[in-house]
């Protein structure tokens, strides 16, 4: 395991509630391939943070990358719903991007 991935994991054990800790191990992982865990800690990261924008692209891609093409879609439904209230108009055309790309996939 990468000396990053320890590293955040023992900084988020001093605060587990810490956002964008959580998001940087998921990145981890995707840097990794291993997609389970970083769809994994994305989808905690999503339950207990819901307006963490960023997230729901990644949890997206990973959701994918494991074949899970409807759980996919649901994430980058609710991030594109997320974005539009944040009125984050770059998010928003990266998931309604992906969505129309996953869509024409499914």
């Amino acid at each position: 395991m990468s000396i990053r991935i320890e590293l955040l994991k023992r900084y988020l054990l001093e605060d587990p509630s810490d956002s964008f800790l959580r998001y940087a191990l998921a990145l981890e992982f995707i840097a990794l391939e291993n997609h389970l865990d970083a769809y994994t800690e994305l989808s905690k990261l999503l339950i207990d943070d819901p307006d963490y924008l960023a997230a729901y692209y990644m949890a997206g891609k990973s959701a994918e990358e494991l074949g899970k093409k409807t759980e996919a879609l649901h994430l980058y439904m609710k991030g594109l719903e997320v974005s539009k209230a944040q009125k984050n108009v770059h998010t928003m055309n990266e998931l309604a991007a992906a969505i129309e790309t996953l869509v024409d996939d499914i």
